[in-house]
């Protein structure tokens, strides 16, 4: 028999007991020599001959399990990383977890090695690593770097970004300004669309200009050219200022040129393009980010909710339709024209512009209505994946900052 004390808790265990897990440290205590034993406890009674160990009582207790019953579950309280560390503590492998605790302790590892890699990302994009070690202007283009990727870092750096957000709101502000009437010179000479009012393209091309040099610094500061163009933010900013300087240069092609209609045409859905500035916003708010994660992470909701979508616009389009023909004055002239109405009236919109006259196209509406109903059943799981998405991101953030700043500061007291 062994005797050991666990946190005030004392427990004898039987040698066949043991034998069950030989390579756990009970095991191994019970065939040692008593010479041998000391490194792996606490403290030792000769009298008793019990053995102290200084270790949670409550984990003790479930660890137990994997000698009596081949398996162990650990309390819902309980955390699974500190318990997965008892487990090695006491030399019982992971495998022992029963697949629910196991569940739990696999997606606890996940998140936690997605804190490691992010660290170890934001710390290789920063470059404070190492940095007394690099060149001038490996310095200028790190700082350069952090400037306008890290609003946390400096105060300068939460200057620009501020900036850049309310570059961003003016830009779509002056855009949709632009759209009045009364804030328009008036046609051109050809008849097309005239050009835009003279204050607003001034304050387009100022807003263009920064968003330019944000850019073009952001690019050639990065430490991966071709990652940073891989990025959807970034491709979001690119595309924010090409269609202003592919309309310039259109504009200054000649008179001939832009006189064609089919040219006039491109330059106004070029215009149109702008709006993407809109999702510039996303880069200066974690939330919007997170939210792109979750509906990312919901494709399997996503995909169902269309589904069944799409499946209830076919079938009641159809029995609309069908049901519609028998009156004279019909709305409903063909099934694909009766999708508009499906949709809006699945949706809970309804317009009123198409509707049914006949008693059972009422019926066939209420019913489809009510089942447009359902389609809320799949945004719970899509909520439930942005709250986890969103506590992750807080944690990744505050687990890199923090490293962030030990390394700041060790460097600090190796430079003294």
């Amino acid at each position: 028999e062994l005797a050991v004390n666990v946190g005030g808790s004392r427990h004898v265990l039987r040698s066949e007991l043991l034998a069950r897990l030989p390579d756990s440290l009970l095991a191994t205590l019970l065939v040692r020599p008593g010479a041998a034993r000391r490194p792996a406890y606490d403290d030792f009674d000769p009298d008793s001959g019990e053995f102290f160990f200084d270790r949670d009582p409550r984990a003790f207790d479930r660890i137990l399990d994997a000698y009596h019953f081949g398996e162990v579950h650990m309390d819902r309280s309980a955390c699974p990383m500190c318990f997965k560390q008892e487990m090695d503590f006491w030399g019982v492998g992971a495998d022992c977890l029963d697949d629910c605790c196991r569940f739990r302790y696999s997606e606890l590892q996940e998140e936690l090695d997605e804190i490691v890699q992010m660290v170890e990302t934001e710390l290789r994009d920063s470059g404070t690593a190492g940095a007394a070690q690099r060149g001038r202007c490996e310095r200028a283009r790190v700082g350069v770097w952090q400037l306008m990727e890290k609003p946390d870092s400096s105060r300068l750096a939460r200057s620009l970004a501020l900036t850049s957000f309310a570059f961003i709101v003016v830009s779509s502000v002056v855009m949709c300004l632009g759209t009045i009437p009364e804030l328009q010179p008036g046609p051109g000479a050809d008849g097309a669309a005239g050009e835009e009012h003279p204050t607003i393209a001034a304050i387009e091309t100022v807003c263009i200009g920064w968003f330019t040099v944000e850019f073009a610094l952001r690019f050639f500061s990065a430490p991966d050219r071709v990652k940073f163009m891989s990025s959807p933010m970034n491709v979001v900013d690119l595309l924010a200022v090409l269609p202003y300087f592919v309309v310039l240069a259109l504009t200054e092609m000649g008179g001939s040129v832009m006189g064609l209609a089919s040219m006039q045409q491109g330059v106004q859905a070029l215009r149109i393009m702008r709006v993407a500035r809109v999702f510039k916003l996303a880069r200066h708010s974690s939330g919007l980010q997170t939210l792109t994660y979750a509906l990312k992470s919901s494709f399997k909701e996503l995909g169902l909710l269309l589904l069944y979508l799409g499946v209830g616009v076919y079938l009641f389009s159809a029995l609309g339709y069908t049901v519609e023909q028998s009156h004279p004055e019909t709305l409903f002239s063909s099934i694909p024209h009766s999708f508009w109405w499906a949709i809006i009236t699945m949706t809970t919109v309804g317009y009123g512009d198409i509707y049914p006259k006949t008693e059972l196209g009422k019926i066939n509406a209420a019913v489809s209505f009510l089942c447009g109903l359902a389609i809320a059943l799949p945004i719970h799981p899509i909520i439930n994946n942005f709250v986890k998405f969103y506590n992750k991101q807080r944690v990744l953030e505050m687990a890199a900052k923090h490293q962030l700043e030990l390394l700041s500061v060790s460097e600090q007291l190796a430079g003294e």
